[in-house]
């Protein structure tokens, strides 16, 4: 089951600019990248979909020259499905573990500028940083998120209490009843947080207890995911400050609150690595 998103929107300008460049889709695993592309295939007639952490046999053709016509011959002779400009589709999925893949988005640019392509994947950050060039002006990059309180409200069927809390102000504030239906809705959305198979579960049953499941079984994979980050630092440090964040939630994050075992430089630089994996997003107060 698909939930509208705010990125939709995002994705269909991209497809119908005529000036559209290579898509690149940011953020960290399970915020709905893939889901948000599938959507967006049912406006084409085709889709062919490259996943580079499941085919590994993929990675062969992007050794050498990294010819794009070259590419998609190939890439249609081994999925079956024809690569024609404007009607078909083309998505390179968990695309940071192919870096020859990720290198060759800008010569799509360069050559076939009319192929709509989406390329998305977790921890890019990393793999960006191996590469000695990224093809500057010849990429654009979206961020995607787990769901805003907004698009909790629309997944929710409260079409009219969203629009009634876009319209109201200081001067002209909601009802009271209103309001208040609101706050029990922000209260639900604080506990569930804003992962997408967490809402949808919730959409479906209202189970609380189903949705907290869904939420550790997230958590622990998260969490097994620190050891791809073992040359940088420690994953148990990593453990310790992504803990540390969520106690903190809320009041400014204090150094010396989130370890007795790392100085201020070690936790910084744990601090740093979350954040570029999209697992910690800053608010910096104004």
């Amino acid at each position: 089951m698909y939930l509208a998103r705010e990125i939709d929107k995002d994705l269909l300008d991209w497809k119908n600019d005529p000036f559209r460049k290579p898509l690149l889709l940011r953020g960290a695993r399970q915020v709905g990248k893939s889901s948000a592309v599938r959507e967006l295939s049912g406006h084409f007639d085709y889709f062919l979909e490259i996943n580079f952490e499941e085919q590994k046999q993929v990675h062969a053709l992007f050794t050498g020259d990294l010819e794009p016509k070259e590419l998609c011959e190939n890439l249609a002779i081994l999925t079956k499905v024809p690569v024609i400009m404007g009607k078909t589709l083309v998505f390179f999925n968990e695309i940071q573990s192919c870096i020859p893949a990720l290198a060759s988005l800008r010569f799509f640019y360069e050559k076939i500028p009319q192929l709509h392509l989406i390329a998305a994947g977790s921890l890019l950050e990393f793999a960006l940083e191996e590469l000695p060039s990224f093809g500057v002006g010849r990429i654009r990059t979206l961020f995607t998120y787990p769901f805003s309180f907004n698009e909790f409200l629309i997944a929710m069927n409260e079409k009219t209490l969203f629009k009634a809390k876009q319209q109201a102000s200081v001067k002209e504030p909601m009802q009271e009843v209103l309001h208040q239906k609101l706050l029990r809705y922000l209260k639900v959305f604080l506990v569930l947080g804003g992962m997408p198979e967490v809402i949808v579960r919730y959409s479906l049953t209202q189970d609380m207890l189903a949705c907290q499941s869904i939420l550790d079984d997230l958590l622990i994979s998260l969490k097994a995911d620190f050891t791809k980050y073992k040359k940088r630092v420690p994953p148990s440090r990593l453990s310790e400050i992504f803990g540390s964040v969520a106690r903190q939630t809320g009041t400014k994050f204090v150094y010396s609150r989130a370890t007795t075992e790392s100085n201020h430089k070690q936790i910084k630089e744990a601090l740093e690595l979350l954040i570029m994996a999209g697992l910690v997003i800053p608010v910096v107060h104004s």
